[in-house]
């Protein structure tokens, strides 16, 4: 192959190479969450604490996301995409050194400190990566079913790894799960930086001062996107605590085991992938009905919640354990396409900016929120109040916004 040919072949395969090597990343992560939730667990039995790693991973949104897409915009998605891929690198060897060089608190302090470095890193990937996509297809169009393909590739990876987090933890020790963790970074790295060949002659960047800010593309984006933006982060409050207390709720549904936890986690990303793969091929008219995407989605989260309050585990709690995933995928994938979609090229760095402070922000208080709850009242009580409050958002919103348009950008 001629090296002509060779750089044809990578400008036609470019987007499912890049989809693959997130995928082998996503995977890689999910083992490793997987292993540090089991060890939390089995160490301590603290719910809280476990809502606390969760909160590690997902509150840094709240504080760089909004700083990650104003660099993206300003610096260039693909500079800003390498540079955090690296920085997930670090978070993740960070928790593979924890196990075999510390124990007791000084473990947990530095799992703890692992996870809070890859959800910085992470809110700068996600937030890059968003972006970087519009790089890589050759037709406008193209972007909102190549954005969703994300969703089933992210939620194949959670299908994946668990179990395989699982599998490690039991067969030869933690440590060996954050190994792998660590090492499926370098995949992504590798690929965005020798392999892909984006069209960066698209790329529109912001210049600075006042309209390069977070607050510029929030009175710029449009009552439309504003409104998902609001709508995205009260639904996650109430129905997007279940990462975070994964161990717990497998305990009381499945059983303490660490292959009881990948399975439970498993059955979510099952779900998951058929909300994403239903996102996938209705992209384009689903995204031009926010309201009824987000409020859908909002309602099967809720349902499946006030599920899980009603059983007492077995196959009835897997199956809302199925539905829950399928309804927190469409609901986080869809509010990310549709500002992607619906946002100009300018903006969209900082519309994903906002976008990750909306649902990991508002879950990662979730989680919070939730494990008090749980060890006031107990775990079903705790699905049945927030289930039915998202069956309030749910429902009020397919009143009143359904009818809502969006025009894509």
């Amino acid at each position: 192959m001629s090296p002509g040919e060779g750089g044809g072949w990578l400008q036609r395969h470019q987007r499912p190479l890049f989809l693959f090597a997130s995928g082998l990343s996503t995977t890689g992560s999910f083992a490793g969450l997987t292993a540090k939730g089991w060890i939390l667990m089995a160490g301590t039995g603290n719910p809280l604490l476990l809502a606390l790693h969760f909160a590690a991973l997902a509150l840094p949104s709240l504080v760089v996301s909004g700083r990650a897409g104003v660099l993206t915009d300003r610096l260039g998605c693909e500079r800003v995409l390498i540079r955090s891929q690296w920085g997930l690198f670090a978070g993740a060897a960070l928790g593979a050194m924890a196990i075999p060089l510390l124990q007791g608190v000084a473990q947990v302090v530095l799992l703890l400190l692992s996870t809070l470095v890859v959800g910085v890193s992470s809110s700068f990937e996600v937030t890059a990566r968003s972006k970087y996509c519009s790089l890589l297809v050759e037709r406008p169009e193209q972007v909102a079913p190549y954005l969703a393909s994300f969703s089933v590739v992210f939620n194949v990876g959670k299908l994946v790894g668990p179990p395989l987090g699982g599998w490690l933890v039991a067969l030869s020790g933690p440590a060996m799960a954050l190994a792998i963790d660590a090492a499926s970074y370098l995949v992504p790295i590798a690929t965005v930086i020798w392999l892909l060949r984006p069209h960066r002659e698209l790329e529109q960047r912001s210049a600075g001062g006042a309209g390069a800010s977070l607050g510029a593309a929030w009175r710029g984006c449009g009552p439309t996107l504003r409104h998902v933006l609001r709508f995205t982060t009260v639904a996650c409050l109430v129905g997007f605590f279940h990462p975070g207390l994964a161990p717990l709720i497998a305990a009381e549904v499945v059983g303490p085991s660490p292959q009881a936890l990948g399975l439970f986690t498993s059955v979510l990303a099952a779900g998951s992938i058929v909300g994403g793969l239903v996102l996938q091929r209705n992209s384009r008219a689903l995204s031009e009905r926010p309201a009824l995407l987000l409020g859908g989605c909002a309602v099967a989260v809720a349902l499946a919640q006030l599920g899980m309050a009603s059983v007492s585990g077995g196959p009835a709690a897997l199956a809302m354990a199925l539905l829950l995933g399928a309804g927190t995928a469409g609901l986080l994938a869809g509010s990310n396409l549709i500002l992607q979609v619906g946002a100009p090229m300018a903006l969209r760095g900082r519309m994903a900016g906002l976008g990750q402070i909306a649902f990991l922000g508002g879950g990662g208080i979730s989680g919070l929120v939730a494990a008090g709850l749980a060890m006031s009242m107990g775990l079903p009580a705790t699905f049945a109040l927030l289930g039915g409050l998202g069956l309030v958002v749910g429902v009020l919103e397919l009143g009143r916004k359904g009818a809502l348009r969006l025009r894509s950008a």
